[in-house]
């Protein structure tokens, strides 16, 4: 059984004072600069910094983020307000079936945190709890937490001792991985110097983390991924990792000058949307539970954008595995595919009074929007155009001002 994030639910996280949203296997994030797009995918990264096994852990989770301050909604009612986030897994299956629609999720988990005590600089689980089948298998604080206090600083998540009973959340939480390769990174690795981000979201690691890859599983991907180049980077072929000279590996591909025949090519020659491509491609094969995207749409040709949706539902419906898919994006050209649902878009749209926060929603909960479908008007277009500056026509003179 493959099981998704179908709902969440957050109160005081960042830009979202109180959301509760269901969620698609697949989906798109659309809204304005600063609206929450990368706050709401980090709400995902931080279930899976808890539930990690290899250095997770709430604590390590809350600080990497500057502290439950920086966490914390900024329109919270006060500054000891409960952090607090509710998922929903359900079966995949769940999505194309009327009968199970109405059935509870598989899974449910919610926990709330707060500081311990001021100026402790620790926070406290207020609230964690798991439900099965929408009956409840766990809740703390419980009477070993009245005893001993100090076990709030923990959370069961990330307990193999205390997860055993829902252990299958914890695998799902620590399989959820991020993905925004940053050509520059690639390119100036010899003057980074091996200095890495804790779990390489931004693809500076990529060419060893290829290097470390099964044989057979890495060259199964390869050719894979260089099909995809040989489209989108006409010219490049046959991608993989090699020594770099210094210690590491780089990535490098054949290329084809026209006179001398093939020659290879390392990662500081090639173009950023090359890069971001083989980055995108090597995240979709990779056996992860979620897999989150920022922008995947950037330095690539518009024609490669308008097909970008069939590559990553190829990904995401492999034979072996399923992986859901969180997008943030501007595009309209990754939206324009007929083939996404209405429900698949989220329109995230501050809140116009103070203390409202962002508000998320599904564009099918949009009443116009089945009007506007009927005539023929693609529903890409549709939340874009309601996501844009209000006075975008006056952006050229704020300059002059």
């Amino acid at each position: 059984m493959y099981i998704y994030i179908s709902r969440v639910q957050l109160k005081n996280w960042r830009n979202f004072v109180d959301v509760d949203v269901p969620l698609c296997p697949r989906q798109f994030l659309v809204g304005p600069n600063a609206s929450g797009k990368s706050n709401f995918l980090d709400v995902f990264r931080f279930l899976h910094d808890i539930a990690k096994p290899d250095g997770g852990g709430l604590q390590r989770a809350v600080s990497k983020r500057g502290g439950l301050s920086k966490i914390r909604s900024f329109h919270a009612r006060n500054k000891s307000a409960e952090v607090f986030i509710r998922i929903d897994l359900s079966d995949f299956d769940r999505e194309w079936s009327k009968k199970g629609r109405g059935k509870p999720p598989e899974w449910s988990y919610e926990i709330g945190i707060r500081t311990e005590r001021p100026r402790s600089g620790a926070v406290a689980v207020s609230h964690e709890a798991v439900y099965r089948n929408g009956r409840k298998i766990m809740q703390r604080p419980d009477r070993q937490d009245e005893k001993d206090p100090e076990r709030l600083r923990q959370t069961y998540m990330e307990h193999i001792g205390s997860n055993e009973k829902f252990r299958e959340i914890s695998k799902f939480f620590s399989g959820i991985s991020y993905m925004d390769l940053l050509p520059q990174l690639l390119r100036h690795s010899a003057e980074i110097q091996g200095k890495l981000v804790e779990d390489d979201p931004f693809g500076q690691n990529l060419a060893q983390r290829m290097q470390k890859t099964h044989k057979k599983t890495l060259e199964t991907r390869l050719r894979k991924i260089s099909g995809v180049i040989r489209i989108v980077s006409p010219g490049l072929d046959d991608i993989r990792p090699e020594p770099d000279g210094c210690g590491g590996y780089q990535l490098t591909a054949s290329c084809d000058n026209g006179r001398s025949g093939n020659i290879r090519i390392g990662q500081g020659q090639m173009s950023d949307g090359t890069l971001r491509m083989i980055g995108l491609s090597w995240a979709l094969l990779e056996n992860s539970s979620v897999l989150l995207l920022e922008a995947p749409e950037e330095s690539l040709h518009s024609e490669v954008v308008r097909i970008l949706t069939w590559l990553l539902y190829a990904g995401q419906m492999r034979q072996k595995t399923r992986k859901q898919i969180f997008a943030g994006t501007h595009s309209p050209g990754l939206l324009s595919d007929e083939g996404i649902d209405a429900s698949e878009i989220l329109v995230l749209t501050p809140s116009k009074h103070s203390g409202g926060g962002t508000r998320i929603y599904p564009a099918a909960d949009w009443s116009d929007i089945e009007i506007l479908l009927e005539i023929g008007e693609p529903v890409g277009s549709i939340v874009t155009q309601t996501t844009r500056p209000k006075n975008h026509l006056h952006f050229t003179f704020a300059l002059d001002d």
